[in-house]
């Protein structure tokens, strides 16, 4: 599996080569942040998992930025953010505000946003609005919620996976010898 991974990985030189990230080198170099094991795994696959949720184009440098001050796999927390892709983040956000509205206690359900009407855009613009805030508490309370759960699945399962395999590994090692 490790090999598998370090053949798509790029190496210190292609990062120390490259104009672009030169200014970053003595952070982008740090070894733990290319090192493959169970826990620079599973805590990059944790950071992926949170930052995946970030609305728009900033789970990538959200993970990024975990990687560095957690010191995980950078590239491995980038590849995770990418289970929010256009078929998943709506269900992902209805299940987030469903768990924020539980948490929250409100019990109002889902409200569907206003129809739009050409002759009142204005007036629909002003409804969409006030529609949007009304989402805001319990689907940003639900978003870290399950941001946290998912983070905590994914290392946990990185960290179960990690550890069969090893056994495995050990068990095959040991049959071969005997």
């Amino acid at each position: 599996m490790r090999k598998h991974l370090r053949k798509l990985l790029p190496d210190h030189a292609a990062i120390r080569d490259n104009r672009w990230l030169r200014p970053f080198e003595s952070s982008l170099l740090h070894p733990r942040l290319w090192h493959l094991n169970r826990h620079s795994a599973a805590g990059a696959v944790a950071a992926g998992m949170f930052c995946g949720l970030i609305p728009g184009p900033f789970q990538m440098l959200g993970a990024a930025i975990c990687a560095l001050i957690f010191r995980v796999n950078l590239p491995l927390a980038l590849f995770t953010t990418l289970y929010t892709n256009p078929f998943t983040i709506v269900p992902l956000y209805v299940v987030a505000y469903q768990i924020g509205r539980l948490a929250t206690g409100d019990g109002a359900g889902f409200v569907a946003p206003p129809d739009f009407d050409w002759s009142h855009a204005v007036d629909w613009s002003q409804a969409m609005v006030n529609w949007m805030i009304g989402l805001g508490k319990p689907l940003g309370i639900g978003l870290v919620l399950l941001a946290a759960g998912l983070a905590g699945a994914g290392y946990c399962a990185v960290q179960a996976a990690w550890r069969v395999y090893l056994i495995r590994a050990w068990r095959q090692r040991s049959a071969r010898r005997h």
